[in-house]
C-alpha cells in the first residue's frame, strides 16, 4: 500500500478549529496514513441559511461561514465538499445525490487520483463511495457506526431499500460492534462481505496524566469527586438522566461535580434542567473542547459517564479506559461488548435515572485498579485496529485485481 492513494470519504471530519467531534475518523486517519503514500479525505459539509440558525437543529458547523475551510498535513490532504441542504425530508432523502455531485466536482477540479475509498458512515458518504466506485472503479470499503446501521434502515421500506443498495455496492462493510453485526444480518447482507472491527483510540494523547497535574491546569477543585461526560448534546446521548441522576448523588452528602463537555442542539434544555433541580453548584455544562484537551478532563476525573440510549462502539468509551478510569453507561450498542467486567465499569438500562445514580454512587465509593484498565485498553489502540483495517484494505485489493 506505501505506493497506493486512499480516499476517505466522511461526512464529519475536524474542522481546523473543531472541537471533540469526528475526532475518531481523524485519529483513524492519522495511524492509516503511514501505510500509504498520500491520504485524501472528503469531508461532506451541508451549509444551511443562515435564517434557520435560530432553531435548535442547527449545528454550528452547518453554517457555509463555519470553519471548514481545506487543510493537510502529513501527507493527508483535507478538502471540504460544501452542498446547500434544507431541515426537510425532500432534502433529505437527496442528501446522498447532493453530496456526490460536489464530491465528484472537487476530485475532477484537483485532479484527486485514488486506489481505494473507505467511506464512513452509510449514508451519505456509503452512498457517495458506492456512485465514486462505479465511475472510477475503485474498490469501497463502508463502515457503519452507529445510527446509520441501527437506525436509518429500519425508519421505513424507503430508507431500507437505500441502505441495501449501499451496502450490496461494497466490497466490505466493517461494523464497529457485534449488535451492529446482527443489524446488518437482519437486512440479509452477507456474513462474508462484513468484518467487526471496534473504534481506538489514540494512545499518546489518551494516557495516564497526573489527575492533580490536570485539575490544577483546567482549575478544577482538588477536594471533590468529578463526574465527566464527554459527548455531543443531543437526546441520543442520555445527558437528561445524568443530570437527574446527580439530584440523588447531590442528596446522598457527596461532594460532587459533574462536568459535561460538548455541544448540541440540547444546550438550552440541559441548562433549564439544571437550574429546575437546583444542581447549578454541582453540574456544570462545560461546552465542546479542542481535541487534544479532552485527555486532561479524563485524567482529571474519577470516574466517566456516558447514559446514551443509543450507540455504536464510542470512541470516548476507549479513550477512558486508555486513562485508566473506570466506566460508567448504558448498556446499548458495542458497550457491553467491551466493559465485559466489573473491574473496568458498571452498566445500566438506558433512560433510568435511578440505576445511573446507584451506579455513579457505587463506582465513586470504589477502589479501582487503574493498572488493570491500562493493560486492558491496550487492545483497543489505533496502532492495533490500525492493523485489521490493514489486513481488510489487503485482502479486498487483492480480490480486485483477480
Amino acid at each position: 500500500m506505501k505506493s497506493s492513494n486512499l480516499l476517505v470519504i466522511t461526512d464529519r471530519y475536524p474542522h481546523v478549529k473543531d472541537s471533540v467531534a469526528s475526532s475518531f475518523v481523524y485519529s483513524q486517519v492519522n495511524v492509516l496514513k503511514k501505510y500509504f503514500k498520500r491520504v485524501f479525505v472528503i469531508s461532506l459539509n451541508p451549509f444551511i441559511p443562515k435564517l434557520f440558525s435560530k432553531f435548535s437543529f442547527m449545528h454550528p458547523r452547518w453554517r457555509k461561514d463555519a470553519f471548514a475551510k481545506d487543510y493537510s498535513y502529513d501527507n493527508v490532504e483535507v478538502r471540504f465538499a460544501k452542498y446547500f441542504m434544507l431541515p426537510f425530508d425532500f432534502f433529505k432523502r437527496r442528501k446522498g445525490e447532493f453530496a456526490y455531485k460536489v464530491a465528484k466536482k472537487l476530485i475532477e477540479r484537483e485532479k484527486i487520483d485514488f486506489d481505494l475509498i473507505h467511506a464512513h458512515f452509510i449514508y451519505p458518504s456509503g452512498y457517495v463511495g458506492a456512485k465514486l466506485k462505479e465511475i472510477y472503479n475503485k474498490p469501497l470499503i463502508i463502515t457503519g457506526h452507529g445510527h446509520d446501521v441501527y437506525d436509518m434502515p429500519f425508519k421505513n421500506q424507503w430508507w431500507k431499500e437505500k441502505i441495501i443498495n449501499i451496502l450490496n455496492q461494497a466490497n466490505h462493510i466493517i461494523t464497529v460492534s457485534k449488535s451492529n453485526y446482527d443489524k446488518l444480518l437482519q437486512l440479509e447482507i452477507s456474513s462474508t462481505k462484513i468484518s467487526n472491527i471496534p473504534n481506538g483510540y489514540d494512545s499518546s494523547l489518551f494516557k495516564p496524566i497526573s489527575m492533580n497535574d490536570s485539575r490544577r491546569k483546567l482549575k478544577i477543585p482538588m477536594d471533590k469527586k468529578i463526574i465527566l461526560s464527554v459527548g455531543n448534546l443531543e437526546i441520543v446521548k442520555g445527558h437528561e438522566y445524568l443530570i437527574k441522576a446527580m439530584k440523588k448523588v447531590v442528596q446522598e452528602e457527596i461532594d460532587s461535580l459533574c462536568l459535561i463537555v460538548g455541544s448540541g442542539s440540547q444546550r438550552n434544555n440541559l441548562e433549564t434542567l439544571v437550574k429546575e433541580l437546583g444542581l447549578q453548584d454541582n453540574v456544570r455544562l462545560l461546552g465542546g473542547k479542542l481535541h487534544d484537551e479532552i485527555p486532561f478532563w479524563m485524567n482529571a476525573c474519577d470516574i466517566f459517564v456516558l447514559p446514551s440510549l443509543n450507540e455504536g462502539n464510542p470512541t470516548v468509551m476507549f479513550e477512558c479506559l486508555g486513562c485508566g478510569k473506570p466506566f460508567v453507561g448504558t448498556r446499548v450498542g458495542g458497550i457491553p461488548e467491551v466493559i465485559i467486567s466489573k473491574k473496568l465499569g458498571i452498566l445500566v438500562e438506558p433512560k433510568n435515572h435511578e440505576q445511573l445514580a446507584d451506579a455513579i454512587l457505587k463506582a465513586l465509593n470504589k477502589e479501582w485498579d487503574k493498572e488493570y484498565i491500562l493493560n486492558y485498553a491496550k487492545q483497543f489502540t489505533w496502532d492495533e485496529i490500525a492493523k485489521s483495517i490493514m489486513a481488510v484494505y489487503e485482502e479486498v485489493c487483492k480480490n480486485d485485481r483477480a
